[in-house]
């Protein structure tokens, strides 16, 4: 299912969220989709986009933000430890060769609720695909059999050659000589499509650069993410 909130910052749209679904943060995924910081004749507030999953249904979230961020990540032994840990493994392999490409497949973190899968192959490339769209749906495919193996409450993870850490990485980079362009222009700049988690990433860099605004533009799951001067008032 999928809501929309609005707050004074994007922790407030969140919490307003959790409150009226009676969910727990970590049950939902969200999406920012525009910011407006407070100017002298505005108030500024954060619109925000929820999703969340049927438990019901074994179906997972079509993006993830990638690389751990918490302190309680297990970068440990790299072969399936469970039933489930060998057939995902088994499964994403099976796929890929299928594709007509040589893998090996290990485990490369674990979460309470996340899994890490690494891909190891001489087409990285091919595997990642333009702006990782191949490696996003390669991904999907993994939480879509999570989900039918009992586990749509654990989030997978596919990367290769650190393919997620320098796509953020880029993203952030990005974001900012965007801000730096608009402030020189003082045109608005609209961004390449983008699924949501790397909209979401251009959305938090900006929020706090008090000249500059973001929203979401466009249908479907890869919206353009507008940059716009706002000026100091």
């Amino acid at each position: 299912m999928v809501y929309e909130y609005e707050g004074k910052t994007e922790k407030e749209a969140i919490e307003n969220a959790a409150s009226e679904l009676g969910l727990e943060r970590d049950q939902f995924d969200v999406e920012i989709l525009e910011t407006q910081k407070n100017s002298l004749f505005k108030k500024g507030y954060v619109r925000i986009r929820v999703h969340t999953v049927d438990t019901n249904e074994h179906v997972a979230p079509e993006f993830d933000g990638g690389m751990p961020k918490t302190k309680n990540t297990l970068f440990a032994d790299p072969l399936p430890q469970d039933e489930f840990e060998k057939k995902l493994i088994d499964f994403t392999a099976s796929v890929i060769r299928k594709m007509g490409y040589e893998v090996t497949v290990e485990i490369m973190f674990r979460e309470e609720r996340k899994i890490g899968i690494r891909l190891n192959s001489a087409h990285s490339s091919i595997l990642i695909g333009r702006k990782g769209k191949n490696l996003d749906a390669l991904q999907l495919l993994a939480n879509v059999y999570a989900g039918r193996l009992g586990r749509e409450d654990v989030r997978v993870i596919l990367d290769t050659e650190n393919y997620r850490i320098r796509r953020e990485e880029s993203l952030v980079r990005l974001a900012y000589n965007t801000a730096d362009k608009v402030r020189t222009t003082r045109n608005s700049i609209l961004l390449e499509p983008m699924n949501p988690f790397e909209r979401r990433l251009i959305h938090t860099t900006l929020n706090d650069i008090s000249d500059v605004e973001t929203k979401s533009e466009g249908e479907g799951l890869y919206k353009q993410v507008r940059v716009l001067y706002k000026g100091v008032r």
